[in-house]
């Protein structure tokens, strides 16, 4: 299975609107997640399949970064949209109303199935499972244990939908309501060793300013990327999840100081006022491969 790409915007796009995705990579998000779910109507969810099967054989075999998020497990549509999706052209699926760890391992079982058929690596296909319910948001850690097709995976401040129905939460601008189940969800996911911890939408399309506040908490928190719901958002979240050049700079100062301290025996160092210690220079480390991955430093 090929590493996975850090991604710091994914843009939904409705399946069921060949023009719209034709146009989608313009809008420079790093990924596009073509809907099968809640963006299609009933009565168009079958012909989006083949609208979106030829995206995946145009597009993503062109390398463009295609997801899709299939109808969920229950509503019938399920195996028919994978066996419709599953190609080379195909980077993940979304996983979306997650219940159980159950769920993520039937998805993976099936995903399996349709990578055979269709002459693909098994375990090619990357999963993301959708927190959406008090039990699956509880149940975190074992959800994202589930499989290790899960490399991306979060929560967020969605306003009016299924979280905020399930626990009951009054959403505000300001996400007080959320703060505790954003971060308890990102420790899970770091425990579970997902990669990717990604934000979920910020749905006030025309909120550009509080959306550049939740991602700047969101990236705070650990999160490394979010979810777009409109081509408008994509800019500020690139931005936000882009490493600063001072952040940058200061990175590769604290490796350049604990690597000439530890030329004379020492373990830490004073730099830019701070006491800096081997346990700092290795997230600085890390951060500056985040910026490699990115293509932001050599």
């Amino acid at each position: 299975m090929e590493p996975s790409k850090l991604l710091r915007s994914l843009l939904f796009v409705p399946g069921n609107r060949e023009a719209w995705i034709a146009k989608a990579p313009q809008y420079g998000a790093d990924a596009l997640i073509l809907d099968l779910e809640d963006a299609v109507p009933p009565d168009e969810k079958v012909p989006a399949r083949q609208i979106v099967r030829r995206a995946l054989d145009t597009m993503g075999t062109a390398g463009h970064t295609l997801w899709v998020r299939p109808n969920g497990l229950e509503t019938g549509l399920f195996e028919d949209d994978l066996e419709a999706v599953v190609s080379p052209g195909l980077y993940s699926i979304i996983l979306p109303k997650v219940r159980t760890r159950e769920d993520v391992v039937r998805a993976d079982i099936l995903l399996g199935f349709f990578e055979r058929r269709a002459g693909m690596e098994v375990g090619k296909v990357f999963l993301r499972p959708g927190l959406e319910t008090a039990p699956a948001i509880r149940d975190a850690y074992d959800i994202a244990k589930a499989s290790p097709r899960v490399d991306y995976m979060g929560f967020g401040h969605v306003k009016s939908a299924d979280p905020a129905r399930s626990i009951g939460f009054v959403w505000t601008r300001e996400r007080k309501e959320t703060l505790f189940i954003r971060a308890k969800v990102l420790l899970d996911l770091r425990a579970a060793g997902v990669r990717h911890p990604m934000a979920a939408p910020w749905s006030d399309i025309k909120d550009l300013e509080g959306l550049r506040e939740y991602s700047l908490e969101m990236r705070q928190l650990g999160y490394t990327g979010g979810t777009a719901l409109h081509p408008g958002q994509v800019p500020i979240m690139n931005e936000v999840y882009t490493p600063a050049r001072e952040e940058i700079a200061y990175w590769q100062g604290v490796v350049a100081a604990m690597e000439e301290a530890e030329k004379v025996g020492r373990a830490a160092v004073l730099y830019e006022g701070q006491l800096i210690d081997i346990a700092m220079a290795k997230t600085a480390q890390d951060m500056l491969e985040m910026a490699r991955r990115l293509g932001i430093v050599d």
